[in-house]
């Protein structure tokens, strides 16, 4: 394949005349150079036919590391001619692959056995065609047709962003609570818990008991909180029998907190019917525990 292309370009130079020629005869040794195309040109290959005629004993050079901006893609030797006077022509034909974004294009100087070394030639190249690079510089947005489906894919984005919003807000809302809340005092504390539970207005629907459970719940964790004492697990029984072994309980605030205990009981558990009064007194007397200073109690 490769001797049948540079077979057909031989019989090309042969039918045409070249694009270009170059003389680089010295001394009695006619060296020429000769290309198929004036310019170089990134879409084709480059021909080179390099023609050497002289009475001395010499070869022909080797070109090889001589091509600047070029790859050699195949080369090919004639059989030396031999002509008058005791002259012999040899030919050697190149087919080059320009490289793209080369500075230049050169056949740098080659010794001509140990005679002489020829003149570079610089081969002039096609100017690139502009780059104008709108597309980079101005991107024009091509929107993909509508259809429901697509307005359906959209929809559904937008409420999830929606959602994952409201989640975040939620969630660093509720944190924000949580660490405000550990910073308090458990008289602070209380008070909060206090507030959070009559907000639900569980007495105004009818739900005594919930309420009655909360608000002993709210009052015992206080006790847990400020004395220590797991208040919590304890029954009313169970946790009147501490306090009274705890010095942080006088008298009077044990009767204080039998009364309101013994009283939430009767709700919780012996089924007693409560009233909106009843409830606002057992809040009072709860809210007035918690607001009487700890040393107070002592």
């Amino acid at each position: 394949m490769r001797r049948f292309f540079l077979l057909a370009a031989s019989a090309l130079c042969a039918m045409q005349c070249a694009a270009l020629e170059y003389d680089l005869s010295q001394g009695g040794v006619e060296v020429k150079a000769q290309t198929l195309s004036d310019k170089v040109s990134l879409a084709k290959d480059f021909i080179l036919t390099i023609t050497l005629e002289t009475a001395e004993r010499i070869s022909m050079p080797d070109l090889r590391d001589r091509f600047q901006g070029f790859r050699v893609a195949e080369d090919f030797e004639e059989d030396p001619e031999p002509l008058d006077g005791g002259k012999t022509r040899m030919v050697s034909r190149w087919r080059l692959v320009p490289e793209p974004g080369a500075k230049r294009y050169r056949l740098a100087p080659f010794a001509v056995g140990d005679l002489f070394w020829t003149k570079p030639i610089v081969f002039e190249a096609e100017p690139l065609p502009p780059v104008t690079g709108d597309i980079e510089i101005n991107p024009q947005f091509d929107p993909p047709p509508f259809s429901w489906r697509l307005a359906g894919i959209a929809a559904l984005w937008c409420v999830a962003a929606a959602a994952g919003f409201a989640i975040l807000i939620f969630t660093v809302r509720r944190i924000r609570t949580l660490v405000r809340i550990h910073r308090m005092s458990p008289q602070e504390r209380a008070r909060w818990e206090l507030d959070e539970l009559l907000k639900k207005q569980l007495p105004q629907r009818g739900r005594y008991k919930d309420f009655y459970v909360e608000l002993t719940m709210v009052v015992r964790r206080y006790i847990s909180r400020q004395h220590g004492i797991k208040a919590p697990q304890l029954t009313t029984g169970e946790f009147l029998l501490m306090a009274q072994e705890n010095p942080a309980f006088p008298p009077e605030a044990i009767a204080h907190l039998k009364r309101f205990l013994e009283s939430a009981d009767l709700v919780k558990f012996a089924g007693l019917e409560a009233t909106e009064e009843m409830a606002s007194d057992a809040t009072a007397r709860a809210r007035d525990y918690i607001d009487t200073p700890a040393e107070a109690h002592q």
